[in-house]
């Protein structure tokens, strides 16, 4: 089930919210969220239930015996033995077959492909269930003896399949206490249905544009229309996984949860590392949390730190080889700006590092889109005119103009129009009751309009893929 289905937004949402809110303490909520969540993660393939739970368990049972004896070698010991498990699973459901693929075709051998699937959103629940054994094992956090309460955490439908990552001592105190202010729903209502029209309209119009520019062979794309085919999955990306986040935390907020941001206007970058800073900001926060500062950070071997943490980050994003290639491309980049041109683009103007960011960003996506070698290579020399086909052909043109109103929609809410927009809003509404009176009108025909177009676009059309959910 996905956010962006009737079935979510009629049937299921609308029952969940009933029952939470007929709850009369937060013992019955979280049995409310429990049972919602397992359905919610049941109603694709039942089956994958199972694998979560063993995933919980090992870490339910670890959490124990670390805090039953802590300051002794044995402690060290389980947290050792349970990550290796957590990430054992995810290794066997989601890398197995590359690996055996591998080993083929470089032995020439004949060995079997695993005739399973990837269960949904096994990369991020997986990583959740890691900080809170880890943060147990540090002390950063109480174990939970509760074994419902662990449960409900990793397995809290909002961000369950598709982050953000949310770490367990961010939410541990609203897992025991919470309330729910009319304000704070009214806030997850406008911040779920503007996520919700930014991946019905915006997302899936940018994926239609870029699967008619260059889902195909490639063999009569252009140069400009392979430029605009990668903008346009640019788009399509950052449409679709933060309308996801967005969703997640209004309904966070709907539910009586705070869920960090996870992105910040990534396309106003001005640097490489400023993009990194703004997209994907849990998965950035984990790596470098659990990682980058464990390994030792700045303080030593930053080169091998760095190089392990974007080998880790291209490999999370997929079971293919352009992951790892694309998680290099953005090492070498961020290397090249931590030597000397980080500082010579803060001389500069941010035009042009924003320029420069973009730039790169555009070509890394490249990386990303194809995970065929072949057509990797075949897109990058069509980009960068090693293979002419034109500058853009008429059928391209003919595509182009038809989609220009959105391609000039789309870049202006890239930029932080939303953001400006709420401050005069909350400014506006200051100035006394009538004002505020008016801005509850405004807000409540927004949450309408959205809803309204965002069905229609769901009903019209068959196409709602959501990026994220094979990572």
């Amino acid at each position: 089930m996905v956010f962006s289905s009737p079935a979510f937004l009629y049937i299921f949402l609308p029952v969940c919210l009933v029952l939470y809110n007929l709850s009369k303490n937060v013992t019955y909520k979280n049995t409310v969220l429990l049972i919602m969540s397992l359905a919610f993660y049941a109603y694709g393939e039942p089956k994958w239930i199972l694998i979560m739970l063993a995933t919980v368990t090992v870490d339910y049972v670890s959490g124990v015996l670390i805090d039953k004896f802590r300051g002794r070698p044995l402690s060290k010991a389980v947290l050792i033995l349970a990550t290796a498990i957590t990430l054992g699973f995810l290794a066997v459901f989601k890398y197995a077959n590359l690996f055996i693929t591998s080993v083929n075709g470089i032995f020439n051998s004949q060995l079997g492909l695993l005739s399973i699937g990837l269960p949904i959103g096994i990369s991020f629940y997986t990583f959740q269930a890691l900080t809170y054994v880890i943060d147990v094992y540090r002390g950063d956090t109480r174990v939970q003896y509760n074994f419902s309460k662990l449960l409900l955490y990793v397995s809290l439908f909002p961000q369950l399949i598709a982050g953000p990552i949310v770490r367990y001592v961010d939410v541990e105190n609203e897992l025991n206490y919470r309330v729910v202010k009319l304000d704070d729903f009214a806030s997850g209502v406008i911040r779920f249905t503007a996520g919700l029209t930014k991946k019905a309209v915006f997302a899936n119009i940018a994926g239609m544009l870029c699967k008619k520019l260059i889902d195909n062979d490639l063999s009569g794309v252009s140069t400009l229309g392979m430029w605009i085919g990668i903008a346009a999955f640019a788009l399509q990306i950052y449409f679709d996984f933060s309308a996801y986040s967005d969703m997640a935390i209004g309904l966070g907020y709907m539910l009586g949860f705070r869920f960090r941001e996870n992105f910040n206007y990534p396309y106003i970058a001005t640097s490489v590392s400023d993009f990194w800073r703004r997209w994907h900001i849990s998965l950035t926060q984990f790596f470098r949390e659990y990682v980058y500062i464990p390994l030792g950070g700045n303080r030593s071997n930053f080169v091998r730190n760095m190089l392990i943490v974007w080998l880790l980050t291209g490999f999370w994003h997929g079971a293919s080889w352009n992951y790892l290639l694309w998680g290099m491309y953005y090492f070498v980049f961020l290397m090249i700006e931590r030597v000397f041109l980080g500082d010579v683009l803060k001389k500069l103007p941010k035009f042009i590092g924003w320029i420069y960011s973009m730039a790169v960003v555009l070509v890394g996506w490249v990386f990303f889109y194809f995970e065929d070698a072949v057509k990797l290579k075949y897109a990058l020399s069509i980009m960068f005119g090693v293979v002419r086909h034109g500058v853009i052909d008429t059928v391209e043109k003919t595509v182009v103009i038809n989609y220009l109103p959105f391609i000039i929609i789309g870049l202006i809410a890239c930029l932080p129009v939303s953001r400006l927009v709420k401050n005069a809003l909350e400014r506006f509404s200051e100035k006394g009751k009538g004002a505020r009176v008016v801005t509850d009108i405004l807000c409540a025909a927004f949450v309408a309009f959205n809803l309204f177009i965002s069905t229609a676009a769901l009903i019209g059309s068959s196409y709602n893929p959501f990026l994220y959910f094979r990572f």
